[in-house]
C-alpha cells in the first residue's frame, strides 16, 4: 500500500498558467501606463486654423453691425460653428492616428478643458442679463485662455502656451477701452488660433 508521501508525488504537477494569457496581460498593463502618461496629441492644427478663419467672419461680421445684443450673438454662434469644428477635427485627426479620442489623456485634457467654458457659459448669461455686453470679451478670452492651459497640460507644450496667451490677451481686454473689444477677439481667436494652428500643424502631425 503506498505511503501518503508516494501519493502526493504521484498527484500530476499543476498546469503552468498560460504563456499568452501572461503577455497579453503585460501587454494591457504597459498600454494603460502608456495611456496614463502619456500626452493628448489629436488636437488639430488644421482644425485650429479653420477656427481662427470663423472667428475672423465674426469679427468683419459684429465691425458692421450697430447692435451690441447682434454683436454677442454673433460671437455666439461663432462659438458654436468653432467647437462643431475643433471637435470633428480632433475626431478625425485621432482616427487617422488610431488613438481613442477618449483615451487617458483624452479624458484628462476634456476634465481640464470643459469646466472654465462651463464658467464662461454662466458668466456669459449673468453678463448678458445685466447688461453688461462690454465686459464678455475679456471674460471669453480669460476664461477659454485659462480653459486651455488647464486641457493644455496633458497636450503637447504649445497649447498651453496658447492658453497663456489668450489670457494675456484677456488681461489687456479688461483694461483697454470697450471699443476695442472685437479687436481683441479677432486677435485671440482669430489670430492666435491661426498662427498656433500652423505650429501645430507643422510639428505635430497636422
Amino acid at each position: 500500500m503506498p505511503l501518503p508521501a508516494q501519493l502526493g508525488q504521484n498527484r500530476p504537477a499543476a498546469r503552468p498558467r498560460s504563456l499568452n494569457a501572461h503577455a497579453i496581460e503585460d501587454l494591457r498593463y504597459i498600454r494603460e501606463t502608456m495611456e496614463r502618461a502619456g500626452s493628448f496629441t489629436a488636437v488639430s492644427g488644421w482644425g485650429q486654423i479653420a477656427v481662427g478663419i470663423i472667428a475672423f467672419a465674426a469679427a468683419l461680421l459684429a465691425l458692421g453691425s450697430s447692435s451690441a445684443e447682434r454683436v454677442v450673438w454673433t460671437w455666439i454662434a461663432a462659438a458654436v460653428a468653432s467647437a462643431t469644428v475643433a471637435g470633428l477635427s480632433m475626431a478625425h485627426k485621432a482616427r487617422k492616428a488610431g488613438v481613442p479620442l477618449l483615451s487617458g489623456p483624452g479624458r484628462k485634457f476634456a476634465l481640464g478643458f470643459v469646466p472654465p467654458l462651463a464658467a464662461g457659459a454662466l458668466l456669459t448669461a449673468a453678463l448678458y442679463r445685466a447688461g453688461l455686453l462690454t465686459w464678455l470679451p475679456p471674460v471669453w478670452l480669460l476664461l477659454f485662455g485659462a480653459s486651455v492651459v488647464a486641457g493644455g497640460a496633458f497636450s503637447v507644450r504649445v497649447v498651453p502656451v496658447m492658453g497663456f496667451c489668450f489670457m494675456l490677451l484677456g488681461g489687456c481686454a479688461l483694461v483697454a477701452p470697450p471699443a476695442w473689444g472685437t479687436y481683441l477677439m479677432a486677435a485671440g481667436f482669430g489670430g492666435l488660433h491661426v498662427v498656433f494652428g500652423i505650429i501645430i500643424a507643422v510639428k505635430h502631425g497636422g
